[in-house]
């Protein structure tokens, strides 16, 4: 079986790995009449145009500027941060692999027989190589007498959201329905706009993780983007809090509890895939020979080329511009 792992120590650019890897799962494809791995090599080759013709990217990130700007002359007493990324290498062999694993597990155990190829490719859809990060903050000078912060900041955050989709769809973009039937939504976002949000400030995942997050589709670059919404704590919570190394550690534990209730050997895709992430997350980054990639240890890492962290696309901030001063 080919793995990811195989092409991650010769000294290699990311980019050439991509297709050594997309054109070599491409043949086994063939030589196995494995319709999953054919799936898996054609996802390869989304990144790789992604990589290669992004000259999409310079118009869509300034129609997100816009909203940045529209942002700074209605907000300009809270702080926030616009970043953009295209998702790194082994972020999105994990999840392409994940939703194998999810999908055949889950289908096993509701019909007791395993999906077909078909129905296992039809999941195997992607909307957020691209994605966008809106992260608020109200400084402390602003926050009067008896209010609680976070429910300020929260109170923001779903005014913001009520405007995004309109705004964006006037500059090219098409909000996608949330794929997510879980959970409900909060009251302070608009009946309008509460079918394109994935809203896990309301329902918290297990982990404790909030975020609001959109899919838009961009008329004009051709593809998806997802937009996330989130106060700098619910920033720190997923990225530096218990929030990600629960959730780490949690999807450890589930994934090796479902590899024990399957069968071994009865479904090749769910094994392949399995395996696959198993590999990734024993990888020693510290051993790894990638161009432009030098970690000291699994914490301690300079990625330059997007293999373990997003490429970064658009960095915007803007500080309150009244630090001193009370707002009327």
């Amino acid at each position: 079986m080919i793995s990811l792992n195989d092409y991650l120590f010769s000294g290699n650019t990311v980019l050439k790995i991509l297709h050594q890897y997309s054109n070599d799962l491409r043949n086994s494809a063939k030589e196995t009449h494995n319709s999953i791995d054919l799936a898996h090599s054609n996802f390869l080759i989304q990144i790789i145009e992604l990589l290669e013709h992004n000259d999409f990217l310079t118009s869509q990130s300034q129609r997100i500027k816009e909203f940045y700007k529209y942002m700074t002359r209605e907000y300009p007493f809270l702080a926030f941060t616009f970043k953009g990324r295209i998702k790194s290498l082994i972020r999105a062999e994990e999840k392409f692999n994940g939703y194998i694993l999810e999908f055949v597990y889950n289908y096993y155990k509701k019909n007791g027989s395993f999906p077909s190829e078909a129905e296992i490719k039809s999941t195997l859809n992607f909307r957020d190589l691209i994605a966008y990060r809106i992260v608020i903050s109200m400084p402390a000078c602003h926050i009067k007498k008896g209010e609680d912060r976070a429910e300020v900041e929260r109170k923001y955050l779903y005014e913001i959201a009520n405007v995004m989709p309109e705004f964006l769809e006037e500059r090219g973009f098409t909000p996608e329905i949330s794929r997510h039937k879980d959970g409900g939504h909060c009251d302070l976002l608009k009946d309008a706009v509460q079918p394109y949000y994935h809203d896990s400030v309301a329902t918290p995942r297990s982990s404790g993780y909030q975020s609001l997050h959109i899919t838009m589709y961009d008329n004009l670059a051709r593809c998806y983007t997802e937009v996330q919404l989130r106060t700098k704590d619910m920033d720190d919570f997923a990225e530096i809090g218990d929030a990600n190394h629960f959730g780490y550690e949690k999807t450890q534990e589930t994934r090796r509890s479902k590899h024990d209730q399957i069968p071994s050997g009865e479904c090749v895709y769910f094994d392949d895939a399995y395996e696959r992430l198993t590999k990734l997350q024993e990888l020693e980054l510290s051993k790894l020979d990638v161009n432009m990639f030098k970690a000291i240890n699994n914490q301690l890492i300079n990625d330059g080329c997007g293999l373990f962290r997003g490429r970064q696309i658009l960095p915007f901030e803007h500080l309150s511009r009244f630090q001193n001063d009370l707002i009327d």
